[in-house]
C-alpha cells in the first residue's frame, strides 16, 4: 500500500467519524427536546439537517474517488464499501432525528405532560447503541459491533410495549389523541435509529472480518 492511498484510508476513516459525531449530537439534541418540551431545541435540530447533507455528499465522493484511483482490494475495498453503507445509514439517522424535532416541536406546544416511561428507556437504549457503534467504528472493534446487533432487540421490545400503552391511552383520553400519536411517532423514529445503528455495527464486522451477518446470522 502506497504512503499516499494509507494517507487517503485515513481521511476518509475521520470523515465518516466526523459524520458520526455530528449525528449522534443530533440524536441526542432531538432526545432532549422531547424529554424537556424544549421547542428551542427541537427548531435547531430541524435546520441544522443540511450539514449532514454535505458531509454525507463529501464522503461519498471520497469512496468514489478512492475506488476509481486506487482500485483497492481485499481488507481495503471491504472498508471503502462498508464507508459508502455507513454514510447513508448515518444521513437517515440524522433525517429520523429532524422528524422526532419536529415531533418534538409539537410537543413543546402542548400542555406539559410526562414522557412514559418505557420512552426513556427506549431513547436511552437507542442513545447508547449509536455510540457504540460509532466507538466500534473508530476502533474496528468486532465485540462492541456484535454487542450493538444484541441491543437492537430490547429497543423492538420497548417500541411495542409504547404501542399497547398509547393504543391504551387513546382509548382512555380521546381527547389526547394528537399528542400520543406524536408520541407514538417518536417511538417508531427512535426504534428505526437502532435498526440503522445496527446496519452499521453490521457493516464493522463485515470491514473487519469479511463475514456477512445481516438477515439474522449475526453472531
Amino acid at each position: 500500500m502506497s504512503v499516499h492511498f494509507q494517507r487517503e484510508i485515513d481521511h476518509l476513516k475521520k470523515q465518516i467519524v466526523a459524520v458520526g459525531s455530528v449525528v449522534e449530537e443530533r440524536i441526542s439534541g432531538a432526545i432532549t427536546a422531547v424529554m424537556k418540551h424544549d421547542g428551542t431545541l427541537a427548531r435547531q435540530i430541524v435546520e441544522g439537517d443540511d450539514e449532514i447533507d454535505r458531509m454525507e455528499i463529501d464522503v461519498e465522493e471520497e469512496c468514489l474517488k478512492i475506488l476509481a484511483l486506487h482500485q483497492p482490494v481485499a481488507v481495503d475495498l471491504r472498508f471503502v464499501v462498508a464507508v459508502l453503507k455507513i454514510n447513508q445509514d448515518l444521513e437517515r439517522m440524522a433525517d429520523l432525528a429532524s422528524n422526532i424535532g419536529r415531533r418534538a416541536e409539537y410537543l413543546a406546544d402542548m400542555p406539559k405532560t410526562d414522557i412514559p416511561v418505557q420512552l426513556e428507556k427506549m431513547s436511552k437504549q437507542t442513545q447508547e447503541m449509536v455510540k457504540h457503534c460509532l466507538d466500534a467504528l473508530v476502533e474496528s472493534n468486532v465485540t462492541i459491533a456484535r454487542e450493538v446487533c444484541i441491543a437492537d432487540d430490547e429497543v423492538d421490545q420497548h417500541n411495542r410495549q409504547m404501542h399497547v400503552l398509547i393504543q391504551d391511552q387513546i382509548r382512555e383520553n380521546p381527547d389526547d389523541v394528537e399528542r400520543l400519536l406524536n408520541l407514538l411517532s417518536v417511538s417508531r423514529h427512535l426504534e428505526r435509529i437502532a435498526d440503522l445503528a445496527t446496519n452499521v455495527a453490521e457493516d464493522i464486522i463485515y470491514t473487519v472480518q469479511g463475514d456477512i451477518v445481516r438477515h439474522g446470522n449475526r453472531l
